[in-house]
């Protein structure tokens, strides 16, 4: 069932929420330029926001889309579909769900890890700039590097010990040229 060009140039310049009926078919073009057929799923009517599933309903996948009505330059109204919140046809691939999650949150622990606790913002940055180029990690206030390099605060040169000679001098070679190139940017 599609409507003329006239009824929906319309019901684009003043959509109601009677247009954006639960479990409608259209064909939208948004103000932005896109263009794409998706089914409604849910119409929030205070914040003008329509909830649009894109995706046929044998494919596996579908996405879904928040759009403000307002952005809807003209759509029209393809027919009418199933219940788009069927909880019989739903389904969720829970150990893919789970997955997600406990990757999210390992990264989390990873990018926790990376920021010192009770140090200044010079010596985070020479941290962080350290970290560019060579394996480091936190122990306490010191940047240990390699696992066998040690800089503590206030993280000159001869402020580095442990490990080897050569692990010593790189890391204190290295980090001459990180706290130049610092004051050069300036303060952090």
């Amino acid at each position: 069932m599609a409507t003329t060009d006239a009824t929906t140039a319309a019901a684009a310049a003043s959509p109601s929420s009677d247009d954006f009926a639960v479990g409608c078919i259209l064909a939208v073009k948004t103000t932005l330029g896109d263009e794409f057929e998706a089914q409604i799923i849910t119409f929030d009517k205070p914040s003008n926001v329509l909830v649009l599933q894109e995706g046929s309903k044998s494919a596996p996948r579908s996405n879904l889309r928040f759009l403000k009505a307002n952005y809807i330059k003209e759509f029209t109204l393809l027919g009418q579909g199933d219940d788009p919140i069927d909880l019989k046809k739903c389904c969720l691939d829970i150990n893919a769900i789970q997955a997600r999650e406990e990757a999210a949150i390992r990264q989390a622990e990873i990018e926790a890890e990376r920021i010192g606790v009770g140090v200044t913002g010079l010596a985070q940055s020479i941290f962080d700039a350290l970290s560019k180029t060579l394996p480091v990690r936190w122990d306490k206030t010191a940047i240990v590097v390699m696992n066998e390099v040690r800089v503590s605060s206030p993280y000159l040169p001869e402020n580095v010990i442990g490990g080897t000679t050569a692990a010593n001098e790189r890391v204190k070679k290295v980090l001459e040229l990180e706290r130049k190139k610092l004051q050069v940017r300036g303060p952090a």
